[in-house]
């Protein structure tokens, strides 16, 4: 009973740390993850250089560094902790497969002196011959042999479990190995840490002693925001506008004609532009499914750009956590990427609009029903107004600011009618 208890007990933390085996696997796949956005943000940093117009977008990317630092740190603690009961198991796999295996050397040390003392072949024969009977004489035969067969095959279990000990105290061994490279992994990412958290300093220093300059860039910056939402809020009215004159005049139409058919009674308008809310754009069926279909995908929609990215700009209006003095107000969302890189359509729909704003260079909208994306800060355009584009299209190049700065900065909102959405909630990111 006591050894069943045993088992069962080691079945039972072999089950737990299989389960935590996966976990552990998971958290090795966040760490990597993690590790790459730090190499994406090195690379972003590199690329970036200093000045005051961009200086904000730096200290964003080195916050973003420190907090994926931390998550690698935090990462590496349950790793080893992991490990830790890990070694536990082993430890107790390795202390019951040691009892086990004393347990059988001294049975079977015990056999062989037995026979060693009373066994030899003269004894064996005499003891066959002083059987009371000749059936009594092959019993005492099959015995010896079953003895003999007993002896071999417990030597033969002594030497497997010999086998299984040294294996286990490899996997031990093994697992201690693997707890000191993530110890000083962690110690490592600790320094890292630590120099991040200074070069931070050193950038908040530097840019409040650039207070005033940093302000002025800020209100500049925001005053072309303001524009390119007033264009933004501009096109949405025109198209609101543009789809109520067409239910109007389809109403129209419906009247003349029941007029000419000389009915008494008018029926329904049969105008197929239908809006979700009062005021707002009314969509056709095909606009009506496409809007549909882009709700269902919330949450799992591609990222704008193509490449790697950093977001250095959330959604709405926000202190910065560094700068007290600064307090900005972001209709979408600011996403850094490598020069070069793409601006894509998060979804199918209709190029409703290409204009441009100073500041923002070229911006597109693109309706998907009710819903409209803007994608802003564009050098080239891929696309033209009223042109289908399909998940993942390129719409065109985003603007490298190579004569201040070299970032590359996309400026991406998300709406549903004339209200503003984070973007953050939608995107697969």
């Amino acid at each position: 009973m006591r050894y069943t208890g045993i088992v069962i007990l080691m079945l039972s933390a072999l089950t737990a740390f299989g389960q935590k085996s996966a976990k552990v696997r998971e958290w090795e796949n966040q760490r990597k993850a993690a590790l790459a956005e730090i190499e994406m943000t090195n690379q972003l940093l590199a690329e970036t250089k200093r000045s005051t117009q961009n200086s904000l977008n730096r200290l964003n990317l080195l916050s973003q560094q420190i907090l994926s630092r931390k998550k690698i740190i935090n990462l590496l603690n349950r790793e080893m902790a992991a490990i830790d009961k890990e070694m536990a198991v082993i430890r107790i796999e390795l202390t019951s497969l040691e009892k086990e295996l004393g347990i059988k050397r001294d049975n079977y040390g015990k056999s062989v002196q037995r026979i060693h003392r009373r066994h030899t072949s003269q004894d064996k024969l005499l003891f066959i011959l002083s059987a009371d009977n000749f059936s009594q004489s092959l019993r005492r035969m099959r015995y010896l042999r079953e003895y003999a067969d007993w002896q071999k095959k417990q030597a033969g279990e002594i030497v497997k479990k010999q086998e299984e000990v040294n294996l286990k105290r490899q996997e031990l061994e093994k697992t201690r190995a693997e707890k000191q490279q993530l110890l000083n992994a962690r110690e490592a990412e600790s320094k890292k840490l630590e120099q991040e958290e200074a070069t931070q300093k050193r950038e908040v220093q530097q840019l409040n002693r650039k207070q005033k300059q940093l302000q002025d860039e800020l209100k500049k910056k925001q005053r072309q925001a303001d524009a390119l939402n007033r264009q933004i809020e501009k096109q949405i009215a025109e198209e609101i506008a543009h789809a109520e004159a067409e239910v109007r005049s389809a109403r129209e139409r419906e009247r003349e004609k029941v007029t000419a058919e000389g009915k008494k009674t008018p029926e329904p308008a049969t105008s197929e532009r239908v809006a979700d809310t009062k005021g707002g754009y009314a969509m056709t069926k095909a606009e009506k499914t496409l809007s549909t279909d882009f709700v269902n995908n919330r949450g799992r929609l591609p990222m704008p750009v193509s490449g790697q990215y950093r977001i250095v700009g959330t959604f709405g209006e926000q202190q910065h956590p560094e700068l007290p003095y600064v307090r900005i107000d972001n209709s979408g969302i600011d996403i850094q990427t490598t020069a070069g890189a793409d601006a894509c359509a998060i979804f199918n729909g209709e190029v409703t609009r290409i204009f441009i704003i100073p500041g923002y260079n070229n911006s597109i909208i693109v309706r998907h029903g009710n819903y409209l994306t803007v994608y802003s800060n564009l050098s080239k355009v891929y696309v033209q107004q009223g042109e289908k584009v399909k998940t993942r299209q390129m719409l065109g190049k985003i603007f490298t600011d190579t004569e201040n700065d070299n970032s590359t900065i996309l400026n991406f909102q998300l709406r549903k009618e004339k209200d503003k959405l984070n973007p953050l909630l939608w995107l697969d990111n």
